[in-house]
């Protein structure tokens, strides 16, 4: 079993789902399906009994593409507060609650809070948008060219 410690995690053990390998720099470890390695992750975390660590909230959060800023809007506290939360551990339980409730949901895809995660999460990644409108059959559709924020893009 691999010892899966990205993001922090020190509770995390992967059966499979991995193919080690050597790379003139050592060791190395490639991650099949990254993307749902993270949900999986993160749904394990939502059904854990007990607090969120710092970690593990703030692995949640990243994973929902969420920036600190947007969560505390999202739960009423400020960014300085969820950065206090994530390096010291003491999350609130109602906002332990309701981030494992967003998760799921939106994993889930069927709420609404999915979608104002998504809103959110969209308000913070995009820099400009075009919209592109087009009249075809005398109905008009409309269409949204997005362009990532240049700090995004130097992380991806």
């Amino acid at each position: 079993m691999y010892h899966y410690t990205d993001g922090g995690l020190r509770n995390v053990w992967l059966k499979n789902g991995y193919t080690e390998h050597n790379t003139p720099y050592g060791q190395g470890v490639s991650f099949h399906n990254l993307d749902g390695l993270a949900a999986a992750i993160c749904r394990a975390l939502c059904d854990k009994p007990g607090k969120l660590t710092g970690t593990e909230f703030r692995f949640i959060r990243t994973t929902l593409l969420l920036s600190q800023k947007s969560l505390g809007k999202l739960f009423g506290y400020t960014e300085q507060a969820v950065a206090k939360w994530e390096k010291y551990g003491k999350v609130p339980k109602l906002v332990d609650a309701a981030l494992r409730l967003v998760f799921i949901e939106r994993h889930d895809g069927t709420s609404k809070s999915a979608t104002a995660v998504g809103l959110l999460t969209a308000i913070d990644r995009i820099a400009k948008a075009r919209i592109i409108v087009t009249e075809s059959n005398s109905k008009w559709t409309s269409t949204i060219e997005l362009e990532a924020d240049e700090r995004d893009l130097a992380y991806a």
